[in-house]
């Protein structure tokens, strides 16, 4: 045999050396809940190390993964019930709870990197995505309130916009406000092609932003659907992203990689709270090795092509040194 593939296989030295994809985290985005208070950490049970933190502790967090060497995060808000409204008014008062965390968060580490997720669903009493009348999702109507909470982001600091709510259209109008209102450095990381997944369970649990009635359907994508990514990716990139993601990513391996090999912005990819959660049961349960398992998911997504991976054992395979 003059072929033989397990010669560069048979020792680790050579096994780095001929590794071909590389992870590192500089790759990495951490997801962090916030919560109105003070001193306050509350973990996720249905995400076993994932807490809900109010903007004191929210800090502390922050400097403790710069310190790992993590310097991307993804905010996202748990607001008091009370608070929300058809119109998600909340997210646009100036004292909200999410605005002050993207401005302390940005005064006390102006290195790090605020990426600030765009819908209407964590502010709206139907928490939905978008403005609801007699049962149906308005898209046009909806995309004001987008661009109006995209510009209260950028005033407050973001770095990067991450617009969730897949209405047609948002990307190009929440670029046209950002560039007339002087933030054309402002960079926009549309999710692309979020499916309407069953996986985002504990991250609804996380934020209390389920939908209150209905699904949804009409605006996230249908599962089975791989050619549909590239009208959507097609589109972003003609109204303005900067990125393009894929959500969730373990079950669009496939679509993750289409993205990469049509489009040249970079691919981001969120490895939603569903999919952390059934590697920390398995892992709890004894039923897989849990450094194993995740690195082998983080080299898997960022092999499909992502330049950018959203997940929660960001801090954690730092902390443990799995990288």
């Amino acid at each position: 045999m003059l072929i033989r593939p397990r010669r560069n296989r048979k020792s680790a030295v050579i096994r780095d050396m001929v590794q071909e994809t590389r992870l590192s985290a500089s790759n990495l985005i951490f997801p962090l809940f916030i919560i109105d208070g003070k001193d306050v950490q509350t973990e996720v049970a249905s995400m076993p190390g994932i807490y809900r933190y109010s903007i004191d502790r929210l800090l502390r967090e922050v400097e403790a993964c710069l310190n790992l060497g993590l310097r991307a995060f993804d905010l996202f808000p748990n607001i008091d019930e009370a608070l929300k409204d058809k119109y998600a008014s909340e997210s646009l008062r100036e004292d909200s709870l999410y605005l002050r965390a993207i401005r302390e968060v940005k005064q006390h580490f102006p290195e790090a990197c605020v990426v600030t997720d765009v819908a209407m669903d964590p502010y709206s009493s139907d928490g939905h995505d978008g403005i609801v009348e007699n049962g149906e999702i308005l898209n046009d109507e909806t995309l004001d309130i987008l661009a109006k909470m995209a510009l209260a982001h950028a005033q407050a600091g973001a770095d990067i916009i991450a617009p969730s709510d897949m209405m047609d259209g948002r990307i190009g109008y929440i670029r046209k406000v950002l560039d007339e209102n002087g933030f054309s450095k402002v960079s926009l990381m549309s999710y692309t092609a979020k499916y309407a997944s069953a996986f985002y369970g504990p991250f609804r649990d996380a934020l209390n932003s389920a939908p209150k009635h209905g699904d949804k359907k009409t605006y996230q994508m249908n599962p089975a659907n791989q050619r549909e990514a590239l009208i959507e990716a097609h589109l972003d990139t003609q109204e303005g992203a900067d990125f393009l993601m894929v959500k969730p990513a373990l079950p669009y391996l496939d679509v993750i990689k289409l993205l990469k090999d049509n489009f040249d912005l970079p691919i981001a990819a969120y490895n939603v709270s569903g999919e952390y959660a059934m590697i920390k049961a398995s892992a709890r349960n004894g039923w897989l090795d849990e450094q194993r398992a995740t690195m082998e998911v983080l080299m898997g997504i960022r092999r499909a092509g992502a330049t950018a991976i959203l997940t929660y054992h960001a801090k954690e395979v730092l902390e443990k040194k799995w990288l």
